[in-house]
This record gives C-alpha cells, sequence and structure tokens, in this order.
C-alpha cells in the first residue's frame, strides 16, 4: 500500500512495487467534479472520490491520506465525515482550501491541478469517456485538440444540421415513385452532407464574423474569436470540409453538380449582407433551402420548376420565421455594433411581419403539393404546420432569448411533420393509382 499525504505534506510521488503515481496523476485518475478554491495556494483539496470497487469509505484523520492499494482505494479527508459529504458548503481552517462538495457517489469526473496548484473543474473527456450518441456529451468527452473543431461546426448544437436538411428531404419525398418511399441512399447522402455544408457555413459564418463575435457576449466565446482555432487553421479546415462535401455532391448526376456548385456564391457572401441590409435573413433562407432544388434534381435528373419552385420559396418563407425569432437573440448586441437583421428592422411589428411569411410558407406548400398531386395526409401535415407556426408567432416572447432559442429550436419538428406528411401522402397516391388502373382493367373487360 503507497500513500500521498496531503495537504500538510506535498509529496510529489509515491514510488510503489509496480508503479510510481504523483499527486496530480492521481487527482486527474480518480477525483470527482469539484469547484475548489484555494485563496492562501498552500493546499490541495479533494473531494467526492468513487471508490474503485463501487464502495466508499470516508473518515477523520489528522492528515489528508490517500490510501492506494491494488484491491481498494479510499480517501480520508480530514476534518470531514460522512454526513458532511453530502452536497454541502464547507469553509476550512487557514490550513485548508474552500471546498464545494457534491454527492460522494457521483461518476467519476476528474479535477486536475492548474499551474498554481488549484483544482479547476474539467472537461468530461478528460475521464473515463461512455459510449453516447448526445451531441453535446460527444464534444466534451472529445480529445482536446478535436473540442474547438466540433465546437466551431456547432456539432454539439445539431438544430441547423436539420434545419438544412428538412428541405432536402421534402424534395426527395415529393420526388419519390407514387407508392414507394424515398430513396433512403440519397436521405442519407443529404443527410450527410447537410452536417458538413452546415460546419462549413458555420466556419465561414465564423471567418467573416470574428470580430464582431468578440463584442457579442453569445459569441465571443467561439474557438476563431476566443483564439482558441486560428484564422489559418480554420482555412484549412474549411477546405477539408468542402472536399468531403465535394465528394458527395460528385456522387449525383451532372444535373445536380451543377446545381450544387451554382449555391457557393450564396453560402460564401452570406455573412457579409448583415452588414448592408436589414434583410439578411432573405439571403440566408435562398442559401440553407438550396436543397429542395437539389433534392428533386437529384432524384429526377432536372427540376420541375412547377414542384419545386413552390417549395423552394415557401422554404424560404419559413426562414424568414425562424431566423427572425433567432435574430432577436442579438438585437441588444446588434444596435452596438451596428450589425442589421430582420428583428431591427420589423421592431415591434415583428409578429404581424412573421404572421404574412407562414401564411406564405402554408400557400408554398400547397401549391407544391397541388403540382405533384399529393394526397390527404400531405394536406393534414400542411395545416398542422400552419397551427404549429401561428403557436410559434403568437406566443414568442421577443425580448427573452431563452424562449426565442426555445421557439427557433422547434421548427426540428415542424419540418419532421411535413415530411411525415410527404412520405403518407406519396404512399396513399401509390395505392390510389392502383385502384384506379384495376377499375380501368376491369372496365375494359366489360
Amino acid at each position: 500500500m503507497a500513500y500521498i499525504i496531503l495537504p500538510r505534506l506535498l509529496h510529489p510521488a509515491v514510488q510503489s512495487a509496480n508503479k510510481t503515481l504523483t499527486v496530480n496523476q492521481f487527482s486527474q485518475k480518480f477525483l470527482s467534479n469539484s469547484i475548489c478554491y484555494n485563496p492562501i495556494g498552500a493546499s490541495k483539496c479533494l473531494s467526492n472520490v468513487q471508490h474503485l470497487n463501487t464502495n466508499s469509505k470516508y473518515s477523520r484523520n489528522t492528515h489528508n491520506s490517500v490510501h492506494v492499494s491494488s484491491e481498494h482505494l479510499h480517501v480520508e479527508m480530514s476534518s470531514l465525515s460522512r454526513t458532511q459529504l453530502c452536497n454541502c458548503k464547507r469553509t476550512t481552517t487557514a490550513f485548508h482550501s474552500k471546498v464545494f462538495l457534491g454527492s460522494p457517489l457521483q461518476s467519476p469526473h476528474i479535477s486536475r491541478l492548474d499551474s498554481s496548484g488549484l483544482f479547476v473543474r474539467p472537461y468530461v473527456g478528460e475521464s473515463r469517456r461512455h459510449f453516447t450518441l448526445n451531441p453535446r456529451k460527444i464534444v466534451e468527452q472529445s480529445p482536446k485538440h478535436v473540442r474547438p473543431y466540433l465546437q466551431l461546426i456547432r456539432f454539439d448544437k445539431p438544430i441547423g444540421s436539420w434545419l438544412l436538411f428538412w428541405p432536402c428531404a421534402w424534395s426527395i419525398g415529393m420526388a419519390a415513385t407514387p407508392g414507394q418511399f424515398p430513396d433512403l441512399g440519397l436521405l442519407f447522402l443529404f443527410g450527410l452532407g447537410s452536417v458538413i455544408m452546415r460546419g462549413a457555413g458555420c466556419t465561414i459564418n465564423d471567418l467573416w464574423d470574428r470580430d464582431i463575435d468578440k463584442k457579442v457576449a453569445r459569441t465571443r466565446s467561439r474557438p476563431i474569436a476566443s483564439g482558441k482555432i486560428s484564422p489559418q487553421n480554420a482555412m484549412l479546415f474549411l477546405g477539408a470540409q468542402l472536399s468531403v462535401a465535394l465528394c458527395i455532391l460528385l456522387s449525383l448526376n451532372s444535373y445536380s453538380v451543377l446545381l450544387g456548385f451554382s449555391s457557393m456564391l450564396l453560402v460564401s457572401t452570406y455573412p457579409l449582407f448583415k452588414r448592408v441590409t436589414y434583410w439578411p435573413q432573405v439571403v440566408l433562407g435562398l442559401t440553407f433551402n438550396w436543397g429542395a432544388l437539389l433534392g428533386w434534381a437529384a432524384v429526377k435528373g432536372s427540376c420541375d420548376w412547377s414542384v419545386v419552385l413552390p417549395l423552394y420559396l415557401g422554404a424560404a418563407a419559413w426562414t424568414m420565421v425562424y431566423d427572425t425569432i433567432y435574430a432577436h437573440q442579438d438585437k441588444a448586441d446588434d444596435i452596438l455594433i451596428g450589425v442589421k437583421s430582420t428583428a431591427l428592422k420589423f421592431g415591434d411589428d415583428t409578429r404581424a411581419w412573421l404572421s404574412g411569411f407562414s401564411a406564405a410558407m402554408v400557400s408554398g406548400l400547397l401549391l407544391s403539393g397541388l403540382m405533384c398531386e399529393q394526397t390527404w395526409p400531405y394536406y393534414a401535415a400542411v395545416g398542422l404546420t400552419g397551427a404549429h407556426l401561428y403557436n410559434q408567432v403568437a406566443t414568442a416572447k421577443f425580448d427573452k432569448p431563452e424562449d426565442c432559442w426555445k421557439k427557433f429550436s422547434s421548427n426540428k419538428r415542424l419540418g419532421a411533420i411535413i415530411f411525415a406528411g410527404i412520405v403518407a401522402g406519396t404512399l396513399l397516391k401509390g395505392a390510389n393509382g392502383n385502384k384506379e388502373e384495376s377499375t380501368d382493367v376491369a372496365n375494359k373487360k366489360r
């Protein structure tokens, strides 16, 4: 058994038969999340240490002794009893640290020592990692050198990828053969492409706005603005993203390739429009919903403009709704730094304007459905869409950023409603067609 004596004897390393264990190594491996403050820097604080065999033992001892053995681990913390280790705040004497303690049975996230010898709250990724599909936790558990790039592409906020993907999915669903499901391979490619291109768009936006982002409370921690990623490295990363997106685009037919390339001017210049016009959301709508054209082209090899143009313009009107709501989060900062948006343009009339754009979206969806002979499930979904938009616009609290974010994020569900209606309507369209063919054959036989 090896001993580390803290804090009175700051033993730098402990030699045992099979390994050397430093104080810092021990804290990085075994200490749970804690927020520790050491005003005099004379000692190092320990809290929430998980027993290796899920059995924790805490006892009183005059020296904060850490016992390490091959069979078990326990920590004896001076002046702390078991009852004091449950979600309490304890201020110690001058010879000890001020410790905020959580549950002693929390998962073993670690604390680490900074250069001054104080414990700092870690990222989960520095401790034992667990498999998860939660984007936010994936970012937290990622390696330090990868994490800023995931934050740059907003991997922990996938709502943007969903909003980019849904118009693509709608168009693919509209173009599907009646009575059949949409092409799953194309849906996967467009889903992957949406994640890549959304990330590339975020990188372009942050490169253009790196000086502006430093002045806005919500964005000053972004990787480029905060200096975690240099502009040169961001450009290299952008090149890698666009290369992957190009590979996906080249897997489609030649018409789709040309159509995809034609969107790049909008993608690369959108961030500039907020500097010169109060209508940057119009440009974002035209950019973000290009997939409404591209999806149909990927299935059919060309565009039926009578179907895809109303769908595209309706989706662009949708973007005007959700991005204006989103822009209300930053309107105070935008006024100070001179950035323009429809949130500032509409002001107190925002609700009336968004009602108009909501009506335009519903009209575009209805016209597109009529032109491709959709059936009642589709129109039922359009009705639900109208109700969803009405609820967003009527109940949005434009002066509360948290409510604006909630309304903005709810559009992921709206996109899913429309897609479900398209798929169900297309399947029923095939069933109705089969019935008509059977009726024609029966009439001919008579």
